[in-house]
């Protein structure tokens, strides 16, 4: 059972939800689960291995599911006794701990182009799980993806749309030309997805996304989209426009404020 659970938690993980493991650390007296026993626990209460069942487990779960939206890994205790306020009678106590698993954030890099490429060695470097869409096979399969986490190969439009995406994931978009790019937001834009860019010109992205209005998605959608995407740093360099589109994701996915720190922090000389 508990290669089953690992195996299950590094497979949410991978496909980017958050899951906790909550363990008993000790159990005395008529407790039903002895030291070391785990369950996994999601965000949804869906459940695999026990704890002890019953009320206990109920309190368990309850407790970690909460500890999951909150991204907090806590200590839990419960006497099974009159005196614990549990209305259970056999007495004994557990101690546990539960630990909260974040997968890492995904960035999907749809276009394996000079940006692309420098958006995928910056966001590696930043703990990224990065995932490259084109359908260039000679791009995606050089040495430059070698350490990508994933290779999704056709059309970029079609494999966008299909992949999955969650509130941890981080789209970009710089793709070969108008067509991929409108195909890509298209496949993302009315989506979770916590960060959805696309690069360009003023007038491309009113072209595409007039385009795209008139395909009956809803103009709320586009106005959530980050393009022209980055913070404007005076780019030009592929690496440097790379280095402002992941500035602008982390502005968001860590709530900053675009101060400068010598404005936050003043100090008197």
């Amino acid at each position: 059972m508990e290669e089953k659970i690992l195996k299950e938690v590094y497979e949410s993980l991978r496909r980017g939800e958050r899951v906790a493991l909550a363990t008993i650390t000790d159990s005395s007296g008529s407790a039903p689960r002895k030291s070391g026993s785990t369950m996994a626990v999601w965000k949804d209460g869906r459940i695999l291995g026990s704890v002890g069942g019953g009320i206990v487990e109920h309190k368990v779960i309850l407790k970690t599911i909460e500890c999951i939206k909150k991204l907090e890994s806590a200590n839990f205790e419960y006497v099974l006794s009159e005196k614990g306020g549990l209305d259970a009678q056999c007495g004994g106590e557990i101690k546990g701990f539960i630990k909260v698993f974040n997968p890492s954030p995904k960035l999907l890099i749809a276009g394996a182009g000079h940006i692309g490429q420098q958006l995928h060695k910056l966001g590696k470097i930043l703990g990224f799980y990065t995932v490259i869409f084109d359908d260039r096979e000679e791009l995606v399969n050089s040495t430059v993806f070698d350490d990508a986490d994933e290779i999704v190969i056709g059309n970029i439009g079609d494999t966008l749309a299909k992949y999955e995406v969650t509130e941890n994931t981080y789209i970009t978009i710089v793709t070969k030309g108008h067509r991929s790019d409108s195909d890509a937001l298209m496949a993302s834009v009315s989506r979770k997805a916590a960060y959805v860019g696309m690069i360009g010109s003023t007038k491309k992205i009113l072209f595409i996304m007039q385009n795209l209005i008139n395909a009956g998605v809803p103009k709320e959608d586009l106005q959530k989209v980050y393009s022209p995407m980055g913070l404007n740093i005076a780019s030009e360099k592929p690496e440097e426009i790379a280095l402002g589109i992941l500035s602008e994701i982390l502005l968001i996915r860590n709530k900053g404020s675009l101060d400068h720190m010598k404005n936050l922090k003043r100090i008197n000389i």
